[in-house]
């Protein structure tokens, strides 16, 4: 915000600089100040944001704390991990590629990678793993993934096979789900087909040309001057990140940048330099669901619930970050939003800065259910936690965030505490008031398991798989407890 003390002279000169209208500068932007600056002291946002319309940066400013050890703060210049921002890079090369006449949108997996397995592959496209249509199943979904992987160093290959080869969830291109597999894919016939690792082949073909300095592929053993830590909000506070051996993410999600090199991508694409027109307009059709080349493409509602606006966007999630970037081609604006917290609401914050762009007032954010209800644990009973979480709901439903995911995040805290009997009237609570979600169903199945109530587990398994099939943790769970378990009373 502009000091009051300067002049108004000064004031016109600065929003001459930063490219927006005086009325802009002293209105709009005044008020994505304070709508971030609200999000950040209700520990909803900690990062970096950057706004900007056809005449340039409106906003760009940081929030908080890039290391909350050493209390170094967020800077424009931070580096983050993007995490799925990732995917629109990755199909930027495919595309390029195309272009080039190296790969056909209608090419199979099985020609392209002839080593996978081929009674799938040969019936999967380009197009298919471009636009989540392929049918192969999501790794990080997988039962395993976490467990035994995440952590872990595995060969590409060896991890194809193991996470990425899985029977097909349906026949490919008549239905849409999100395949961080598919990316994973991408990424290895991108380096089939250049010779050049995927690192190389988007800095030398996106991040050189574009002038993206501050962006490449996230190595953690490598020391990147101003890379910023990665946290988790947890109800009871902020905790370091688990740490994500970062070959996993790839070409799905491994890639790390600033606002403002986001900026100068967003600023790339409204040219042809990249990529001929014809073919950037292929990249940006949606495909099924909205669901592009790397992008949503798609009509989205702002904060007063009728406005609609047409979205080029993703948001991006890894141990550690949160993310998000959406364009209005149609108006020429750009919002950024980048966090070194994951669980910070980085959706609703650009949601408020759209709204607020388009002249519709943004809808305040509201603080987290989860920490008033832990700080009423921490004071009493669970008894009373519950009935704190009750009271606010049905006194104070605006100012709290109220959401499935609030709950599950206090109830696993509680579960690796060993606070397994809280943990369990959390997720009871959690299945009360949100009977139709197949997760909370399947939390609270995973801490009668560890209480050893195999029949309840079961019972919970059982509607968390009901609510959603796909859910293979559930029934790898079910098929282990097998069948002779009786359904609980």
């Amino acid at each position: 915000m502009v000091r009051a003390w300067l002049g108004v002279r000064v004031v016109v000169g600065l929003a001459l600089v930063l490219g927006v209208s005086p009325a802009l500068a002293a209105g709009k932007r005044e008020s994505i100040e304070k709508l971030a600056a609200r999000y950040h002291e209700y520990r909803q946002f900690n990062g970096a944001v950057l706004v900007a319309d056809e005449k340039g940066v409106v906003l760009k400013k940081a929030y908080g704390l890039a290391n909350f050890e050493w209390r170094v703060p967020v800077a424009p210049d931070t580096k983050f991990r993007i995490a799925s921002l990732s995917k629109q890079f990755t199909a930027m090369v495919i595309m390029q590629l195309v272009a080039e006449g190296k790969l056909g949108l209608e090419d199979s997996l099985g020609k392209l990678l002839p080593e996978y397995r081929q009674d799938t592959g040969a019936r999967i496209t380009l197009t298919h793993l471009l636009n989540h249509t392929s049918g192969i199943p999501n790794f990080t979904s997988h039962p395993d993934f976490g467990s035994k992987a995440a952590r872990n160093p595995i060969p590409a290959a060896e991890f194809i096979k193991q996470f990425a080869s899985g029977d097909l969830e349906f026949e490919p291109g008549t239905k849409y789900a999100y395949s961080n597999s598919g990316y994973y894919l991408l990424g290895s016939i991108i380096e089939r087909v250049t010779g050049r690792t995927y690192a190389q082949a988007v800095q030398e073909r996106i991040f050189d040309p574009v002038g993206m300095k501050s962006s490449g592929y996230d190595v953690s053993a490598e020391v990147l001057p101003k890379r910023a830590s990665g946290y988790a909000a947890m109800p009871d506070g902020i905790r370091n990140a688990a740490y994500l051996e970062m070959s996993h993410p790839f070409a799905a999600g491994g890639l790390y940048s600033t606002v403002e090199d986001l900026y100068r991508w967003d600023r790339a694409l409204r040219t042809d330099t990249l990529l001929p027109a014809a073919l950037k307009q292929r990249m940006f059709t949606p495909g099924l669901q909205g669901y592009a080349f790397g992008w949503e493409v798609q009509p989205v509602k702002l904060d007063d619930g009728k406005t609609e606006v047409v979205l080029q966007s993703h948001r991006g999630g890894v141990e550690g970050f949160s993310t998000l970037i959406a364009r209005s081609p149609d108006k020429k604006l750009a919002v950024i939003v980048l966090s070194n917290v994951r669980g910070s609401n980085v959706q609703g914050l650009a949601s408020g800065i759209l709204s607020i762009l388009h002249g519709v007032d943004p809808q305040a954010p509201r603080r987290s259910i989860a920490e008033a209800v832990m700080t009423a644990l921490a004071k009493g009973t669970v008894a009373e936690a519950v009935a704190t979480y009750r009271t606010l709901k049905a006194t104070k439903p605006d100012e709290y965030r109220f959401n499935p995911g609030e709950l599950n995040r206090l109830g696993y805290q509680l579960l690796k505490a060993g606070r397994l009997a809280d943990s369990i009237e959390l997720f009871k609570l959690n299945v009360e008031m949100y009977p139709q979600d197949g997760n909370a169903h399947d939390s609270l199945g995973e801490a009668y398991l560890a209480r050893g109530d195999k029949a309840l587990a079961a019972e919970s398994y059982r509607r968390a798989l009901e609510l959603d099939p796909k859910n293979a943790s559930a029934a790898k769970v079910l098929e282990e407890l097998g069948p002779l378990v009786p359904k609980a009373p």
